[in-house]
C-alpha cells in the first residue's frame, strides 16, 4: 500500500506496539493529552512478560506471583484498565510485518494492513541463549519461557529443574521456583551461574547505585541459600543428558572439578537482548552497543528513532529494566505530543530523562557482576546444534567462515540458512554471532546482525488478508 491510498495523516492516531510496562505508561500519556492510541498487544492481557497477567479466574495473588513487584504490577496493569475508555486497547494482535506508514496485524486468522502517522516501538526484550550439548531435548526452556508457564499457566517445567546462565532473572525464576514449588512436589536442583564470586564484587560499586534494587537481588540469594537450595558461582555447563528427555546435566565447578546433577527439566539464558526485529523492518538505523553486547537501533535521549514518526521505549531498544521501560515509554509519549505540536511539560520530560540517565551506572554494574562468557564460542564443540530449526551445528557454521570467508551474519546465513526457521534468530542469533566472531577472528561488534525478513513470527496458513481499514473501537 502506498501513502497515496492512506488516510490523512491528520486523522491517524498514534499507534503503540506493546502493552508492557513501556507501551501502557506510552498510552496513558498520550490519553491524558487527548489522543486516543490504537495499542496493539500480541498477549490476551496488558501487561508484558514482566507483568505478565494470569488468564482469567487465576487462583494466585499478585503477592504470590511478582513478589516484591506486585505493588508496581498491579499499577501499571491498573493504568491500562483505567484508560481503556480512553485508548483502542486491540489483544492479541501480531504485528508480522511493517513498512513506511503501514503496519501488517494479525489476529486469529485475519491479518489487516493499519497505517500510521507515529508508531511507538515498545517491544521487550527476549532471553539470550547460548546452547550446550542436549539442549534441543525436550524438557530444556529459556529462563523466561520457564517464569511464563509459571506465572500464566500456574505450572512448572518439571519436578527437579536446574537454573543455569547468568544475570538477574536466573536468580529472580530460581527464586519464583523454589517458593512456588514448596507444598507442591518441585524443586530447584540446582541453580548455576557462569559469573564468579569476584563477578558480583567487581559490580558492586554499580549496583550501590540502586541500593533498593540492589536489596531485592541480594534477598532472592540469601532466601534460596537459607531454603537449601545448592547455588554455585563460575560454572561451566556442558551437557544436558538424557535420550528422550532430560535427565540430568552435566557441569564442572569453578576449580574444573566435573560434576552431575540429576533434574527432569533445565532452564537457561544469559541475560536478556532487545527484541528489534519491528525496529528493523521499520528501517530504523542501528548501532553495537557494547553494555547490550547486541545491535540496538538508535534512538535519542527523547526515544526518537533516526526515522520520523517512529518512537523507541523499553528494552527493545536497550536493555533497562521495567522501571526504566516505565519512564521510557512516557517521555517517548511526550516526544510524539512535542512533534505533532501539542504542548507537554517539559520539566517532566526533563526530569524523565534525567531518571533514564542516572540508571546508566547500575546497568554497567549488573554487566561487571554477570558478565558475558566470552569463552563459549571457542569451548562450542563442532557437533553442536546452533540452529535448531535449520539442524546447522557450530561446526558447519565454523566451516563456512573458513571455505567460503563469510564476514558477516548475513552473508552466513545465505550460506549456511542459519536463522532462517521459523524463530527467525530469535534464539540462534546471538550464538551464531559469537561463533562467526570467534571463527573469523573478529570483534563481535563487527559481525553485524542478521537483518530482520517478514513474517516476524510464523502465521497460519489459513491467514486471510483484509483490506485496510480501522476497526471498530
Amino acid at each position: 500500500m502506498s501513502r497515496a491510498t492512506l488516510p490523512p495523516e491528520t486523522e491517524l492516531p498514534p499507534v503503540i506496539v506493546g502493552a508492557g510496562p513501556a507501551g501502557i505508561r506510552a498510552a496513558q500519556t498520550l490519553a491524558a493529552h487527548g489522543l486516543r492510541p490504537i495499542v496493539l498487544d500480541e498477549g490476551a492481557r496488558g501487561g508484558g512478560q514482566i507483568y505478565r497477567q494470569p488468564p482469567t479466574g487465576f487462583a494466585r495473588s499478585a503477592k504470590a506471583l511478582y513478589g516484591f513487584e506486585a505493588r508496581r504490577a498491579q499499577a501499571v496493569h491498573a493504568a491500562l484498565d483505567d484508560n481503556l475508555s480512553r485508548i483502542d486497547y486491540r489483544p492479541e494482535r501480531l504485528v508480522w510485518n511493517a513498512g513506511p506508514g503501514w503496519l501488517d496485524v494479525l489476529h486469529q486468522t485475519r491479518s489487516q494492513r493499519l497505517p500510521w502517522r507515529d508508531v511507538i516501538v515498545a517491544t521487550g526484550a527476549t532471553d539470550r541463549i547460548l546452547p550446550l550439548p542436549g539442549w534441543t531435548l525436550p524438557g530444556v526452556y529459556s529462563l523466561g519461557g520457564a517464569q511464563v508457564a509459571l506465572k500464566a499457566q500456574g505450572c512448572a517445567i518439571g519436578q527437579r529443574v536446574v537454573l543455569m546462565g547468568t544475570g538477574p532473572l536466573l536468580y529472580l525464576v530460581a527464586y519464583q521456583y523454589a517458593r512456588a514449588g514448596r507444598g507442591h512436589g518441585v524443586s530447584v536442583a540446582a541453580v548455576l551461574d557462569t559469573a564468579h564470586w569476584r563477578d558480583k564484587l567487581a559490580g558492586t560499586p554499580g549496583l550501590l547505585s540502586q541500593p533498593a534494587t540492589l536489596a531485592k537481588g541480594s534477598y532472592y540469594l540469601a532466601w534460596l541459600r537459607a531454603h537449601g537450595v545448592p547455588v554455585h558461582w563460575g560454572v561451566q555447563p556442558e551437557r544436558v543428558q538424557g535420550l528422550t528427555q532430560v535427565q540430568g546435566l552435566q557441569w564442572r565447578d569453578r576449580q574444573g572439578r566435573p560434576q552431575h546433577t540429576e533434574c527432569d527439566a533445565v532452564a537457561l539464558g544469559y541475560a536478556l537482548r532487545p527484541e528489534s526485529q519491528l525496529a528493523d523492518l521499520l528501517d530504523c538505523r542501528f548501532h553495537f552497543d557494547a553494555l547490550n553486547r547486541a545491535q540496538v537501533p538508535e534512538r535519542d535521549s527523547a526515544g526518537r528513532s533516526s526515522v520520523g514518526g517512529v518512537y523507541l521505549a523499553g528494552d527493545g531498544a536497550g536493555i533497562q529494566g521495567a522501571d526504566a521501560a516505565e519512564w521510557a515509554g512516557e517521555r517517548a509519549a511526550l516526544a510524539l505530543l512535542q512533534d505533532r505540536g501539542l504542548a507537554v511539560d517539559g520539566q517532566r520530560a526533563q526530569a524523565l530523562e534525567q531518571r533514564l540517565a542516572r540508571l546508566q551506572p547500575f546497568r554497567q554494574g549488573l554487566e561487571r557482576a554477570f558478565p558475558f562468557p566470552v569463552h563459549w564460542a571457542a569451548q562450542a564443540p563442532d557437533d553442536l546444534v546452533v540452529c535448531r530449526c535449520e539442524e546447522i551445528t557450530a561446526g558447519e557454521l565454523r566451516r563456512q567462515v573458513r571455505e567460503a570467508g563469510a564476514p558477516e551474519m548475513n552473508r552466513l546465513k545465505a550460506l549456511s540458512r542459519v536463522g532462517m526457521g521459523r524463530c527467525q534468530g530469535r534464539m540462534c542469533g546471538a550464538a551464531a554471532a559469537e561463533i562467526l566472531a570467534h571463527a573469523s577472528g573478529q570483534d563481535i561488534a563487527q559481525v553485524g546482525r542478521l537483518r530482520a525478513q517478514a513474517p516476524l513470527k510464523p502465521l497460519p496458513l489459513a491467514m486471510v488478508c483484509e483490506p485496510a481499514a480501522p476497526e471498530a473501537p
